[in-house]
């Protein structure tokens, strides 16, 4: 009796695989950058909950997902780093959201509208 060892499938073609570093980049505009948008900053501080759902839609989430889910802008400005590239942290984003919510969301619009039409894809 004979024992045969298959090492290499049939038909198989060996991969190779391809690296593509990407260069994450800055946010286009300061945190404290409102007088950019005069317009959603007001709309930001005045009404936060309204405007944060917007953001929200903007970047493709439900429109009530910040007033239902705990840490929602916490998650969606790690959302909006990641789909345009944009250094930074977790802890960053945390700190940034708890003690200036509306900045944040504010930059978080600019950088939607600066990068897209408006949306992330």
């Amino acid at each position: 009796m004979t024992t045969t060892v298959v090492t290499h499938q049939p038909g198989i073609i060996a991969q190779s695989q391809v690296v593509v570093q990407v260069t994450e980049r800055d946010w286009s505009t300061s945190l404290f950058g409102c007088f950019e948008d005069i317009g959603s900053c007001l709309c930001g501080w005045l009404c936060y909950p309204c405007f944060a759902c917007q953001v929200a839609t903007n970047a493709g989430e439900h429109c009530i997902t910040p007033c239902c889910v705990p840490g929602a802008m916490i998650a969606l400005r790690l959302k909006v780093r990641a789909r345009l590239n944009i250094q930074g942290s977790l802890c960053n984003d945390c700190l940034v959201d708890t003690f200036c919510g509306p900045c944040s969301a504010c930059q978080m619009h600019r950088e939607i509208n600066n990068s897209s039409n408006g949306h992330l894809q």
